[in-house]
């Protein structure tokens, strides 16, 4: 399962793959309906890749967490986001025991089944292989969040007050 150019979007429903990087941000298409969206470096987009979920030990990253699932599921569909916290907090319990249950909530929980079965229905639950290298060079173009730089205005000249 390759999350390298998966994106949630802040503010936007669903999963969006990345697309094109343009010089002000990039396009996305959504995984639900085919738009496609552009999207500023000013919006608060994470990849998938780079999502990790609070463990005793540390964190595990997101990519581990969905492969456990598809594991558990031969790589069918988990179950909905929508059940009830005690099921849904059950279910996270199986796949990942040493998940921080003061840290992770309920509602990241109901992300990551929401995200994995969004990804399960397009048939991107695959045989997990490893993220290829050369997608690397473009994740850093793409977590900038902060506005680009304008050129430092011109100064008009001052007239010498004699």
């Amino acid at each position: 399962m390759n999350l390298d150019k998966i994106l949630a979007i802040s503010g936007k429903p669903g999963l969006y793959v990345l697309k094109v990087q343009t010089r002000t941000g990039f396009v996305a298409e959504s995984l639900t309906d085919g738009k496609k969206i552009t999207v500023n470096l000013k919006s608060n987009v994470s990849l998938l890749s780079e999502i990790s979920i609070y463990t005793y030990e540390g964190e595990k990253p997101l990519t581990e967490v969905m492969q456990k699932i598809a594991a558990k599921e031969n790589k069918g569909q988990a179950i909905s986001h929508k059940e009830d916290n005690a099921t849904l907090s059950a279910y996270f319990k199986e796949i990942l025991p040493e998940y921080d249950e003061e840290r992770v909530y309920p509602s990241d929980i109901k992300k990551v089944l929401n995200w994995y079965n969004t990804l399960q229905a397009k048939g991107l639950v695959t045989d997990l292989a490893p993220a290829p290298a050369e997608t690397a060079e473009e994740v850093p173009a793409v977590e900038e969040k902060a506005p680009a730089k304008k050129a430092p205005a011109k100064k008009a000249k001052a007239k010498k007050e004699e």
